[in-house]
């Protein structure tokens, strides 16, 4: 064996001469890479990276010799001699030595890899799935406190994998009582998502607090219905469906056209019936766009750079409803929102019993308080006012000082509905339980836009959520599968009138991330109680009976959630690429103001407008600068070019598939192949349909396996 002693070592032999080398640059002589902000390097945009595995120790005796970085000269651009060749294997040896000692510290730290069963480890990869360059800077670790996406790797087939950090991945099933529990959790976590879209929609149309406790009722019913059908025969992912705010600001404009703004009396009905009609319509699209295998074809021109502006724009476009609202009563709103902060950014690695609850439950226990809190005051007579009754209508009131306080009054007590008093003990949501829909072809296409709106959303929630709890990402037929149901899906939400369509919900990621909870089975049992909840009446109205100013501070926080949820999508691309910095920057900046210009167009300052102020921005129909022979033409075109994610998403979309880019760069999402997925053991049990359904539609190949 050869002996490690460096002073007996035979000297090294001699190094290609320099001045054979081909002619270069400074930067390719020196061995120079630059580190500019994200142009070159992917790693550092949130792209979860791998690592290659280290080199294996190597005995001195067999190392190669390699001239040491300090004979670089810079200047003249070429290696200067070495003084003495035994100097030089001396610090070679020491390199060697070095590098030995580094090596074995990395193992002793590097922590054990735990794959999901029924799949074969390998190389990794991105958080997307694609193989980045120069990874050997950093290796992502993830560990039970951290609410991000997990390591992807790939296997030998050249499959997407990961390191798993869930407590309950999606095949995974512990027992009744486990899965009951955090179903319910699950749920709980997602109450705002699912209940405070009806009680902003509801009294915007004329509707009562009783008109309100039903269509809460039926929201969640249908929710519970549609997260059974889409778990079962849609994506078979963990993710509730419910009513997305994509359907809230095209809702609101439908609800303020001009020919409803003159109606009197009670028009909650026959509104709805206008909403319903066009939520079928647009609905149906969807499903056809699914199941017809368009999505399939459609979604290579979706990535990260497209998702994000348009989500983000979703919670950017309410700006103006969200603190105006909070204002009518800023003691009980301010704390409510104060409130949610704490509970979920400086209380959020609390953990009790295992869990940490205030990130969990921030939005449930922030709600539970401040309503407490109001309800003590108001008890209190803090908001009595000599004379007044908050009951009583605005017109009807004569005296000055009522007037004054009668809007403190309404939005600051919690004993001005009778709701939940009012509310059955039992009630069974059925459909055209508000009359037959109504149908106009000009809703019915505003609703179209909106529904490959909330198709693109889904998207990137259904990529998201897949690394997160799956062994491989869907196949893009699996994909068209899960839109063409949630098509479905939103027509029943059209037939039983909950005003909005039913779509996958952007929070379902972040909830899944922060509960380590992915199992379907405890989400399909959490929507079995949640309909057994929506037939009890009483919950409703419970729901209906939250003030005012409480519901326009979560949907603060909402608001901002999705909004940082939708530029999340951003890790899978390079985020400090100078190119997409500015794709996403003109989308949301034009997103913006391209909408406000046909807001605010032919509104003077002094204009008397029959609508309250935070609802100015949806009667742009009535006023739009896009004025045409077509009244049902100027209708679309104003109201589409007035909601800020239509805006979005046509910017991002255009210029991301028009701007040069690499498939690194862009992010582009990658789906697994169908051919290849269905030899895939695991790919299968997780995206086949249940009851051998599957068999009965294999000829069906763009939908599916």
């Amino acid at each position: 064996m050869a002996s490690s002693d460096p002073n007996k070592r035979p000297p090294p032999p001699p190094g290609p001469d320099s001045a054979a080398m081909p002619p270069s640059s400074w930067a390719k002589r020196t061995g120079f890479r630059p580190k500019f902000s994200g142009e070159t390097n992917a790693s550092d945009s949130g792209q979860i990276s791998a690592m290659p595995p280290p080199e294996p120790p190597v005995s001195s005796s067999q190392a190669r010799p390699k001239p040491p970085n300090s004979s670089l000269d810079l200047e003249a651009g070429r290696p200067r001699a070495a003084p003495n060749g035994e100097a030089a294997a001396r610090d070679r040896a020491k390199e060697e030595k070095e590098k030995e000692r580094k090596v074995e510290r990395e193992k002793e730290l590097a922590p054990p890899v735990r794959k999901r069963r029924d799949s074969d480890g390998g190389k990794n990869l991105g958080a997307n799935g694609q193989p980045a360059a120069g990874e050997g800077s950093r290796r992502a670790v993830r560990n039970e406190e951290a609410d991000v996406l997990p390591q992807s790797v790939l296997d030998d087939d050249g499959f997407i994998s990961r390191q798993s950090h869930m407590k309950y991945e999606l095949r995974d099933s512990p027992g009744l009582v486990p899965i009951g529990l955090y179903g319910f959790q699950h749920f709980l976590s997602m109450l705002g998502s699912l209940i405070l879209i009806p009680l902003v929609l509801v009294p915007a149309m004329g509707g009562s607090h009783e008109d309100t406790a039903n269509v809460v009722s039926t929201v969640l019913f249908i929710s519970g219905v549609t997260t059974l059908l889409h778990i079962s025969f849609g994506s078979r992912l963990p993710l509730i469906q419910g009513p997305s705010f994509v359907y809230l600001a095209p809702a609101l404009a439908i609800i303020n056209s001009p020919e409803f703004l003159g109606l009197n009396g009670n028009n909650f009905k026959h509104i709805m019936k206008e909403l319903q009609g066009a939520v079928i319509i647009g609905s149906a699209f969807q499903a056809f766009l699914g199941y017809s295998g368009l999505m399939s074809i459609f979604v290579r021109l979706i990535n990260p750079v497209v998702v994000a502006p348009t989500v983000a724009a979703v919670g950017l476009s309410f700006y103006s409803y969200g603190f105006p609202r909070v204002g009518t009563c800023i003691e009980i709103g301010a704390v409510q929102i104060l409130l949610v902060i704490v509970f979920s950014l400086y209380l959020r690695k609390v953990s009790i019993l295992g869990h940490r609850v205030f990130l969990i439950y921030a939005v449930p226990l922030g709600l539970f308080i401040t309503w407490a809190t109001a309800f003590l005051l108001t008890e209190s007579g803090v908001y009595n006012y000599k004379g007044c009754d908050a009951n009583i209508p605005a017109s009807n009131i004569i005296s000055d000082h009522c007037r004054k306080h009668v809007s403190r009054m309404k939005s600051c007590r919690v004993d001005t509905t009778q709701a939940l008093r009012a509310a059955p003990w039992f009630r069974f949501p059925y459909p055209l339980q508000w009359g037959t829909p109504v149908f106009h072809w000009n809703m019915a296409l505003v609703m179209c836009v909106v529904s490959i709106i909330s198709s693109v959303d889904s998207v990137g929630s259904y990529h998201a959520s897949s690394l997160l709890v799956a062994s491989r990402p869907p196949t893009a037929g699996v994909l068209s599968r899960g839109i063409g149901l949630e098509g479905l899906s939103s027509i029943l939400a059209g037939l039983w009138g909950t005003g909005t369509g039913s779509t996958t919900l952007t929070e379902n990621v972040h909830t899944i991330a922060v509960t380590k909870m992915g199992s379907r089975k405890a989400v399909q049992l959490g929507a079995c109680i949640l309909i057994a909840l929506s037939l009890i009446g009483k919950v409703g109205g419970f729901i209906a009976s939250i003030p005012q100013v409480i519901v326009a501070a979560l949907l603060c926080f909402m608001w901002a959630m999705l909004t940082a949820l939708g530029l999340s999508n951003l890790r899978y691309s390079e985020a400090g690429s100078s190119r997409n910095i500015i794709i996403v920057g003109l989308s949301l900046f034009f997103s913006l103001s391209i909408p406000a210009y046909f807001q605010q167009y032919g509104i003077s300052p002094n204009s008397n407008v029959s609508v309250p102020s935070y609802l100015q921005p949806y009667i742009v129909a009535s006023h739009g600068p896009i004025q045409t022979k077509s009244s049902g033409l100027n209708y679309v075109l104003n109201t589409l070019l007035s909601l800020h994610m239509v805006v979005a998403f046509l910017l991002a979309l255009i210029l991301d598939n028009t701007v040069p880019g690499s498939r690194q760069e862009r992010g582009v999402y990658v789906w697994s192949e169908r051919e290849a997925a269905r030899r895939e053991p695991a790919v299968c049990k997780d995206y086949e349909l249940p009851f051998r359904v599957s068999r009965m539609f294999r000829w069906v190949k763009w939908v599916g396996l």
